[in-house]
């Protein structure tokens, strides 16, 4: 079984096709820049346009940066005002002819890291935080999704923790991987107080230089970086897809 999973960043939107049963991407994955700006007009077109190249006809994941509720955008702090109240799934799949499911992109890279990556066969509750643009959240328990936690926006310092932490903090204030590992661990920390879990898993870009941080990072949890790394968030897509009970492209096998 198939399914086209996209991830929509703030740089790119990525995708490729899915084994949601095995967590494999089927197909190398396809890039495009994200439009400046963002308009959910823009938007869609580019996701109509990595859709394309796939040539596809069959169900669609759509990893999103949003907190997302019956597939309506709810939140617009890293993406076009605009898209607040847009039914995306209803616009791609209109555009393209492809029922879509949207689910928020951290939800989906966590889904992901939980069926297949750091997470797997592990019970309670796992934390997951991915550095980027800004910090992105999932939390599950019991590999149960708490879906759009939106856990970067938690006050530090009198601003918004991913205001403090996020990687584009780093690059911005060119901090040193040890300045830099001291906010991540204060933000992590926090969470232990809030949430008491048992496995943090670290996403995000970053996650591929997780050895240059890790030793500045002091917590009760155990900690790991992202398996799937770049690609958590399309595998990811397609697995909160293939739970929607979507219809899938039969493998040609």
């Amino acid at each position: 079984m198939k399914i086209l999973g996209i991830d929509v960043g703030g740089t790119g939107i990525k995708g490729a096709i899915v084994d949601p049963d095995k967590g494999k991407l089927l197909s190398d994955r396809y890039r495009i820049p994200t439009p400046k700006p963002a308009t959910p007009s823009l938007t869609i077109e580019t996701i109509g346009a990595v859709i394309k190249k796939f040539d596809w006809r069959g169900a669609v994941g759509c990893g999103f940066p949003a907190a997302v509720k019956r597939e309506i955008v709810k939140t617009a702090s890293n993406i076009d005002e605009s898209w607040i109240g847009v039914n995306a799934s209803a616009q791609i799949e209109k555009m393209t002819g492809c029922p879509t499911h949207l689910v928020n992109d951290v939800d989906a890279a966590g889904y992901a890291e939980a069926e297949f990556g750091a997470g797997k066969n592990r019970r309670g509750t796992i934390f997951m935080a991915a550095f980027g643009t800004g910090i992105g959240t999932a939390l599950f328990h019991n590999q149960q999704l708490v879906p759009n936690t939106e856990l970067g926006h938690l006050p530090m310092h009198g601003m918004a923790a991913e205001d403090y932490a996020a990687n584009s903090i780093r690059k911005k204030l060119d901090l040193s991987w040890e300045e830099w590992g001291g906010r991540v661990n204060e933000y992590l920390q926090l969470i232990e107080r809030l949430f008491w879990p048992d496995v943090f898993i670290i996403g995000g870009g970053v996650s591929k230089k997780f050895s240059k941080f890790k030793p500045y990072l002091h917590l009760d949890t155990d900690i790991f970086p992202a398996k799937s790394r770049n690609h958590a968030g399309i595998i990811g897509a397609a697995l909160a897809a293939s739970a929607n009970h979507m219809p899938q492209e039969k493998s040609a096998e």
